[in-house]
């Protein structure tokens, strides 16, 4: 099966045209990060592949990797429970949805419970 392409970067940057007018310009714009209060976050409770253990999931992330585990390095020193973080989303082990909706509440975020 073939790897699917999505944009010109899965590609390393080459560019190729038929076209002998195309010019391709490479635009230099960086996305700048959203702020705390410009976020909305999702608070889940799941047991889902876990041996019946509950882990807190928090979804909808938007910024640099180096900001995920940052907050979720605060989460995990919160709660005193290991985690992870990947594709904008955080794992804490345990239920600690109240304690980190709270928390994220408090530096900006606008967290929203989902689920029971």
């Amino acid at each position: 099966m073939s790897k699917k392409i999505s944009n010109l970067e899965d590609l390393g940057g080459f560019v190729f045209s038929t076209n002998a007018s195309f010019s391709y310009e490479e635009s230099n714009e960086e996305k700048t990060p959203l702020k705390a209060n410009e976020q909305r976050l999702e608070a889940h409770l799941d047991k889902k592949n876990r041996g019946g253990k509950v882990a807190t999931l928090i979804k909808g992330f938007q910024g640099s990797d180096e900001d995920l585990k940052s907050l979720a390095k605060q989460l995990k020193t919160l709660c005193g429970v290991g985690g992870s973080a990947k594709d904008g989303e955080i794992i804490i082990q345990g239920n600690f949805r109240d304690k980190i909706m709270e928390f994220l509440s408090k530096q900006g975020y606008k967290i929203k419970r989902v689920g029971g």
